[in-house]
């Protein structure tokens, strides 16, 4: 069930509604009605124009979903009255000139029961249909070949790419671009953005929504544009969320594409722009909206300069910025304080072309234990960012920092890497990730034998000497006919397991053995909890006395959490760096959080459409 906007205006009366007369058309500068002009209409009339459309499907999109819905549809007003709409929303095709009229007679209401629904509290939606739309031109009509949507804010009846930008801006909830300074206000000027740019001859805004038009088209999604094909325009294929993020795409690129018009416009000339020919933002969009790492708080500041530290006395130390693209991709990672790039994790990440939440479990951490990382986190602004070049197989790591000892610290954030990364792929998996400072060369290479999502086998050499060989000797082993009846319904258990072996150059503490990766796979799930390593930086940090080896243990988002996302059920919570405890039974309900630690590390998550959002100015 669908709730109404608040009612502004009651638009017709019974008689009225049999009196088969359309109101007057809007005016030319897109305002709903013109004075005492304006009389009660039986039908909700506009246009849609990139060029004057016809053949376009345009309905009043009354349930808020941005795409068409039949009826019956039963929605609720703001006084709690449920009212059936048997034709479902308002629909029509557009005619010459790009005209429509909406029958709208649905929306008068029994005045004892409820008010008139007004047509103007809801938005107008149109989807131009590939092989069926047509433009009327200076030469004739085109058939349009790409299919697109746009929309107009309540109350606005000129459908036009630009009324899409001033709704989708209002969706997001930025300012009117006529009520705020910003750049893409000022390279817009006086250009009237509800506006029939058509009939009024404006040669500067027709410019401007032919580029935005065919940029939309670039983003569409192919299916959808097949079905339209072959259909009616009342096809249903994307999500509410979908559509948000096209608007998103489309708000964050505007300015872009606006420059490329003006530059194409010689001695603004905007009438003989051929917009077939300019070089628009290329942008691909993930529509389906996932869950993202926004950030990573690291705790690893005790109190003093001894480590383990009781998780009461560990303060933050460091805190990782994940920033994206519109395709879900990390761009880079921000860093304020001190960070060691996990080069596993840099490897899971590429295999997944750059889209976190294809890895399952976004980002198992990489971090430092210097207490020299706390002081950097306390001065203002970045201190260090991994940036990613997915195009060219190419990553850099800045620092301002004195954290990684023989690294050289850059200048500032944008300055000199101190550490470059390059990868080599095969079956679009890592085949090779080498790293390259001032110092050393290192070089990864996975081994994906019995390997999964969450964990392959690793070789690592540094200056051609093995350092490390992490082997996966066997596939997951699940246990958890092993577990005690009473724990089966526990938040965390050790359900499974995985046997590694890790050899190498680094000496071999006592009791690091019979290693075991430990998962929690019920319900079909594979969730890693705990895993031992070596790690000879973070045995040497000062403060820090550790002969034994660390361990990292994983907590997760509950299904009882507000947190909890059903088709993302993998999203660590928290994470805690231990002393290597050795080999433990399978079958055991996980152990609760620590008391103390080496650090602990905090999750924040957000939807990437939140995220996108909060980038648009």
């Amino acid at each position: 069930m669908n709730r109404l906007l608040p009612i502004t205006i009651a638009l017709f009366t019974l008689a009225l509604a049999g009196c088969g007369e359309d109101s007057d058309e809007s005016p030319v500068d897109g305002r709903d009605f013109d004075g005492e002009g304006f009389s009660e209409p039986v039908s909700y009339i506009g246009r849609v124009i990139d060029g004057y459309l016809r053949n376009a499907r345009v309905w009043l999109d009354m349930d808020g979903d941005s795409q068409y819905t039949a009826g019956p549809i039963t929605i609720e007003n703001s006084s709690g009255t449920e009212i059936t709409l048997l034709n479902g929303e308002p629909t029509a095709m557009t005619g010459e000139d790009g005209k429509f009229a909406l029958d709208i007679s649905e929306l008068v209401q029994d005045p004892s029961i409820s008010p008139d629904i007004d047509p103007r509290d809801f938005p107008l939606f149109a989807v131009i249909i590939p092989g069926q739309t047509l433009e009327q031109t200076r030469i004739g009509e085109v058939v349009l070949e790409d299919a697109y949507m746009l929309s107009a804010p309540p109350g606005v009846r000129n459908v036009t790419p630009l009324s899409t930008l001033v709704r989708q801006r209002r969706v997001i909830g930025v300012q009117d671009l006529t009520a705020t300074t910003n750049e893409l206000a000022d390279a817009l000027g006086n250009v009237n953005l509800v506006s029939d740019y058509v009939k009024s001859g404006d040669h500067r805004a027709h410019a401007y929504a032919r580029a935005f038009a065919r940029f939309m088209a670039s983003q569409f999604p192919e299916e959808y544009g097949s079905l339209l094909r072959n259909g009616n325009g009342k096809e249903r294929f994307l999500s509410k969320e979908a559509v948000y993020l096209l608007g998103v795409s489309f708000v964050r690129n505007a300015l872009d594409v606006v420059k490329v018009v003006d530059e194409a416009a010689s001695q603004g000339n905007y009438e003989n722009v051929n917009v077939d020919e300019l070089s628009l933002p290329e942008v691909p969009v993930e529509l389906d909206d996932p869950v993202v790492l926004e950030r990573q708080t690291i705790l690893a500041q005790g109190e003093g300069s001894e480590l383990p530290a009781s998780i009461s006395n560990l303060s933050v130390s460091a805190e990782l910025m994940f920033d994206y693209s519109e395709d879900g991709r990390v761009t880079s990672i921000t860093v304020h304080g001190c960070m060691m790039p996990s080069l596993r994790e840099m490897a899971r990440l590429i295999n997944a072309r750059g889209k976190i939440a294809d890895t399952g479990t976004q980002w198992m951490p990489g971090i430092l234990l210097s207490q020299q990382s706390a002081s950097f986190y306390e001065n203002e602004g970045p201190d260090e960012r991994l940036v990613f070049d997915w195009e060219n197989r190419r990553a850099t790591f800045e620092t301002t920092t004195t954290c990684h000892g023989a690294l050289a610290d850059s200048s500032e954030p944008g300055g000199p890497a101190a550490i470059a990364y390059e990868w080599t792929l095969a079956d679009a998996k890592v085949q090779s990730l080498t790293v390259i400072s001032d110092d050393k060369t290192e070089v990864l290479e996975p081994d994906y034998g019995f390997g999964n999502d969450a964990f392959f086998g690793v070789a690592r050499t540094v200056d051609g000497i093995e350092e490390e060989n992490m082997t996966l000797t066997s596939g997951v082993q699940s246990c958890e006919n092993d577990v005690d009846p009473d724990d089966r319904d526990a938040l965390l258990v050790v359900s499974a397991r995985q046997s590694y072996t890790v050899t190498g150059n680094r000496p071999q503490p006592v009791g690091f053995g019979s290693l075991a990766l430990e998962y929690d796979n019920r319900k079909s799930q594979l969730r890693p909890l705990r895993f031992g390593f070596l790690d000879e930086m973070m045995a040497s940090t000062e403060g820090v006395n550790n002969s034994e080896g660390f361990e990292w243990a994983f907590y997760y988002l509950f299904e009882a959490s507000n947190e909890f996302v059903e088709d993302q059920p993998n999203l660590i919570s928290s994470a805690y760096l231990n002393r290597y405890g050795g080999s433990r039974a399978c079958g055991r309900e996980f152990e609760r959080m620590p008391s103390a630690a080496y650090a602990r590390v905090n999750y924040t998550y957000q939807r990437l459409s939140e995220y996108l959002s909060g980038l648009v100015e």
